[in-house]
């Protein structure tokens, strides 16, 4: 075992593919000799090669087409997408063509790409930089979302990803990127896509959440065990498909459930999770399921990003109005 950060265990994930699998392909903006603006890709290069590991001009279009036809002719592309807020230049290749692929084809031909960016508030971006756009992305058949919120996870959802024959989605949370090490396996291992993790124990209340948010919700589940309740809080880690089997087994243990992401409410996966809670488990309810999420507004500039992004004490007060309904 070794400590790493989450970008450590990223860039090990990659390592490890690229050594395992010559058909796998990195790429992007920076991503070469740079190593990326955050360095999850430094040293791949040159341990690689420029052939495997290559920067791209600056184009997401160009990259997003490039990774679907490299994806039918054997390659495995890894894309970065350099913020996840310049995805809507590349939404035709990923949305209309690498989802679709093993449709249209009638399964002759997949995308087995893996679209790799960073986002999410609270490092003071620019504007583009930090907007969470998962919600648009789960709402795309044929695509899986990942978002990993602890080092171990990013490696073992990664190679998953990279293994896996149709387009994953795999964004990695800037604030998360370096905040905090943890003991990650040397060698190879996987988790598998559209399985979330119990992340914190607990029988009064179901705490559902990814990325950030799941360190959000701990810190609120603890403050929650100080006054007297306990928290379940479980890290969806996949947001497409969701794990509806472990969500609902814990609202059925609690009775009692909120949703937390740090995207704006309107049409979001929090949305998605209350509406499963509904329709599978309704019955076991003896409240109604709330979400914390940020106001339906534009990314604020980085001056107002503390006052607009959910914090614990959010977290704690929707959950005391769920349990004391």
């Amino acid at each position: 075992m070794a400590q790493m950060t989450m970008i450590q265990a990223i860039t090990d994930a990659m390592r490890n593919e690229l050594k395992n699998d010559e058909n796998v392909l990195v790429f992007g903006e920076d991503v070469g000799q740079n190593g990326g603006v955050f360095r999850a890709t430094e040293g791949l290069q040159q341990e690689f090669g420029e052939e495997r590991v290559f920067d791209t001009p600056l184009a997401e279009s160009g990259i997003g087409g490039m990774s679907a036809g490299l994806s039918v002719t054997g390659f495995r592309p890894v894309m970065e997408i350099q913020f996840f807020g310049f995805v809507f230049e590349t939404m035709d290749a990923v949305v209309a063509q690498m989802a679709r692929m093993r449709y249209r084809s009638g399964g002759h031909y997949h995308s087995p790409v893996t679209i790799r960016s960073p986002f999410g508030g609270g490092v003071k971006t620019p504007e583009l930089h930090a907007d969470s756009l998962e919600g648009l992305m789960a709402q795309s058949p044929g695509v899986h979302v990942v978002i990993p919120s602890t080092p171990y996870d990013a490696k073992g959802l990664l190679i998953s990803a990279i293994r896996d024959n149709d387009p994953v989605v795999y964004l990695e949370h800037m604030k998360l990127y370096r905040s905090f090490r943890e003991e990650v396996p040397e060698e190879e291992y996987t988790i598998p896509l559209g399985k979330a993790d119990v992340k914190r124990e607990g029988k009064d209340l179901t705490i559902v959440t990814y990325g950030a948010m799941v360190h959000t919700s701990l810190k609120a589940a603890e403050q929650l065990e100080k006054e007297g309740y306990d928290a379940e809080v479980i890290d969806l880690r996949t947001v497409s498909p969701l794990d509806v089997d472990t969500i609902i087994n814990s609202v059925e243990k609690t009775n009692r459930a909120i949703v937390v992401q740090e995207a704006q409410k309107q049409a979001g996966v929090a949305a998605n999770v209350v509406a499963e809670i509904n329709d599978r488990a309704i019955l076991s309810l003896e409240a109604p399921v709330v979400r914390v999420t940020a106001p339906d507004t534009v990314f604020p500039f980085a001056a107002a990003e503390d006052v607009w992004l959910p914090d614990y004490k959010d977290v704690v007060e929707k959950a005391k109005q769920v349990l004391e309904f």
